[in-house]
């Protein structure tokens, strides 16, 4: 192959590539939501590590707006009647690594752990793509829109 060759081949290259995640999802997001190997993953890791708590279909645990006899709030659901759509990406992502407690601070008691010494960054993405592929539609454009204001 010469090089004029090798240019049209990269050319050609490029333009069918897709574009990234950024531009995919409108919004800045870097959950790749839509990528079903990466999604795939996310669900069995959710099921190994999440689900126990967070329910096999992401229902959460009953009254989980109450909190319980020693003062812990009950595993919120990540279905879109839960608020985990009300956080962009980010956080998201620090919350799973380093859990509620460290995150809010000031004494705020939760059973929910940071996963930075058990879970890979990756898997943590993964883990929150899967989640988020579950939301109708109109969910994933308002967390997109959310997304895009943090990333201002």
């Amino acid at each position: 192959m010469n090089v004029h060759q090798f240019g049209l081949v990269l050319i050609i290259g490029l333009a069918l590539a897709p574009p990234p995640l950024a531009a995919e999802d409108g919004g800045g997001g870097i959950l790749p939501y839509r990528d079903a190997g990466v999604v795939a993953q996310g669900q069995e890791l959710y099921a190994d590590h999440c689900a126990v708590c967070h329910g096999a279909e992401l229902e959460g645990e009953e009254n989980w707006r109450s909190r319980d006899a020693d003062g812990y709030l009950p595993a919120p659901p990540h279905d879109a009647s839960g608020h985990t759509w009300h956080h962009p990406d980010s956080q998201l992502i620090d919350i799973t690594r380093r859990g509620i407690e460290a995150i809010v601070g000031n004494g705020y008691k939760s059973r929910m752990i940071g996963f930075a010494d058990v879970l890979t960054d990756a898997e943590i993405i993964s883990i929150l793509a899967y989640i988020k592929s579950t939301w109708p539609t109109s969910v994933i454009d308002r967390h997109n829109q959310l997304n895009a204001t943090a990333d201002d």
